[in-house]
């Protein structure tokens, strides 16, 4: 490379890289115990105990639940139903009109044997730091900002790729140069350091930027994919009286017999239209576990109208949220997942460093700084 090409990346790779570093740094630190959220929110807040009943002992139907939640929240609305993955348990998300916001939302948990309400969740730490990782606590337009912080992220692994590779392929993978400045000591552990993390700190970063973005990549969908099924909302709106829940959910699983239910968006609310139940398949296996079938089924009727596979991009949003975490592999990943953490934590630092103790002059002499990146003596 030129000199005049070496300059061009390198003012690319300091100014992508100090803008985003405060907010990565604050990211990967919060991130770092959110790889084992549920390990320690099963260790802070152990699960309430259940009643041993025969493994044959049948489910309530999702009518008699939603029932239950309507006594426990009094004057409020059903917007979702989940199920647990590990236990028999039924989760509805209740809130005063279909478009309310999260803070406005109550979520109750149910025995799915027996219909008894289970003690009440409480946000505790984790709930803490994962808003603190995913919005600051400053909403959509800071969780946006922090997609532009990932994207800027992504800058800086590439242009210090193309900056310092040349250079570094010179010498021995691993070599630190001693006897030589300090600051040239932690530059070459930055470039060793970016150069480990560097496929684990892309994939975390484009998925945590993906992330960031789900509310317009669901608007993209519903506007697009879901054209025809919102056209239904010029239909006579939804009787006081709607169809079964329950009904609902068995007609979209004669579809996909398959597979097992994830949740159920009533009308109105975001992963649905105004005048549908919609109930989101999953697959049984642990990948396809994430990929999500969607059915609407009218909710004044009970007809199931349109299964509709989802297109690419919200696969891939689907895809992303658990892949962020390192939570596909079991405990084993999530630990991978917390090492390569804390050595980014390490990458990030020293740039930091780096740039605080850089000596005055003009940016040829940070030029000369990466072409010595080659050289051993």
């Amino acid at each position: 490379m030129t000199r005049g090409t070496i300059k061009t990346w390198y003012l690319v790779h300091k100014w992508t890289s100090l803008i985003c570093t405060a907010f990565l740094l604050m990211l990967c630190v919060t991130g770092l115990p959110l790889i084992f959220d549920e390990e320690i929110d099963g260790w802070l807040d152990p699960p309430a105990p259940m009643a041993t009943l025969p493994a044959s002992t049948p489910s309530l139907s999702l009518d008699a639940i939603l029932g239950r939640a309507a006594k426990a929240a009094p004057g409020e609305i059903p917007l979702y139903i989940s199920f647990d993955d590990e236990r028999p348990i039924v989760y509805v998300t209740t809130g005063p009109t279909p478009d309310a916001a999260p803070a406005a939302m109550h979520f109750l948990a149910f025995e799915a044997r027996t219909g008894t309400k289970m003690p009440p969740y409480v946000p505790g730490v984790m709930a803490f730091i994962l808003k603190l990782h995913t919005d600051m606590f400053l909403g959509f337009w800071a969780e946006i900002f922090l997609g532009v912080m990932g994207l800027l992220f992504f800058a800086a692994i590439v242009s210090g790729v193309v900056l310092y590779a040349p250079f570094m392929a010179k010498l021995d993978f691993g070599t630190l140069r001693r006897g030589r400045s300090k600051r040239l000591g932690w530059l070459d552990r930055h470039n060793l350091l970016g150069i480990v993390t560097l496929a684990w700190a892309s994939v975390v970063g484009v998925t945590g930027t993906i992330n960031t973005f789900v509310v317009p990549i669901t608007g993209i969908w519903k506007a697009n994919g879901l054209a025809e099924i919102i056209a239904s909302e010029a239909r006579t709106p939804l009787p006081a009286q709607r169809a079964s829940v329950q009904a609902a959910l068995d007609a979209v699983l004669r579809k996909a017999p398959d597979m097992k239910p994830q949740f159920i968006a009533f009308p109105g609310v975001v992963f649905s239209s105004h005048h549908h139940y919609a109930v989101f398949l999953k697959g049984a296996t642990p990948l396809t576990s994430k990929m999500l079938l969607p059915g609407f089924v009218d909710a004044a009727t009970g007809r199931l109208d349109a299964v509709v596979p989802m297109p690419w991009y919200m696969q891939a949003m689907l895809l992303a949220q658990p892949l962020h975490f390192g939570n596909y592999g079991g405990l084993a990943m999530k630990i991978v997942w917390a090492l390569f953490d804390i050595l980014t934590i390490i990458v990030l630092g020293s740039g930091l460093y780096l740039w605080l103790r850089r000596r005055g002059g003009p940016s040829d002499q940070r030029v000369r700084e990466v072409v010595m990146a080659g050289e051993i003596a």
